[in-house]
């Protein structure tokens, strides 16, 4: 019995450690807890764009990344290429915004 205890323990800690490790995050790959903090980063970058009246935000896609914010997509003009990237960047938790939109 005794030896059984001690298989269950011994499991049971190889199961936690396997589940702590892959939860941790790398530099290509994020934490659990990172990844939700992008998702509500990325949420509020889509809310501020389309609250902004001169973007036509359903041209514009945005991902993000361990803070870093990537827009990308199709915009009429330079000014609108300059104000989503203001606009993203002014957002809380934003830590750098990538641009890669083009101008139609």
């Amino acid at each position: 019995m005794k030896h059984l205890i001690r298989f269950f323990s011994a499991l049971f800690v190889v199961v936690a450690l396997l589940t702590v490790v892959g939860c941790a995050a790398t530099k290509t790959r994020e934490g659990t807890g990172q990844y939700v903090d992008d998702s509500i980063i990325t949420s509020k970058v889509k809310a501020a764009i389309l609250a902004e009246p001169t973007l036509s935000s359903a041209e514009i896609n945005v991902e993000t990344f361990k803070g870093v914010v990537q827009l990308s997509g199709f915009v009429n003009s330079s000014a609108d290429i300059s104000k989503a990237v203001s606009v993203a960047g002014s957002v809380g938790g934003v830590v750098s915004v990538k641009n890669d939109m083009r101008l139609k």
